[in-house]
């Protein structure tokens, strides 16, 4: 579930988000392994984490004293659709283009 207002392209609008997402691709992470790569303070960190998880990116669970994070499907599946919707409408114009093409060249 996406927070009402935020824009999934604010979230992957930051360096520091994209990093983050692309080293939980590759495994689920504490909270402090993930801060462990970045130059900056815990609450920042923290900070990012709430943004990506109200976005519906990532998903947080408690096991033990540890917050691991984790991708979620939920806000790149926006991302999608809204690159989908771009995606057909070029192929919408090249193919409209292709069909000009092909009248106007003699054969």
């Amino acid at each position: 579930m996406t927070q009402p207002g935020l824009d999934v392209f604010q979230v992957i609008a930051d360096p520091s988000r994209r990093q983050m997402l692309m080293l939980l691709s590759k495994d689920s992470l504490t909270i402090n392994s993930l801060a462990e790569n970045f130059d900056m303070s815990r609450p920042a960190v923290s900070k990012h984490i709430k943004i990506m998880y109200n976005a519906g990116f990532i998903s947080i669970q408690d096991i033990g004293r540890e917050r691991h994070c984790a991708l979620k499907q939920d806000g790149f599946n926006a991302l999608n659709e809204w690159l989908k919707y771009f995606d057909q409408f070029w192929t919408s114009k090249l193919k409209n283009l292709e069909k000009l093409l092909n009248n106007k060249l003699p054969n």
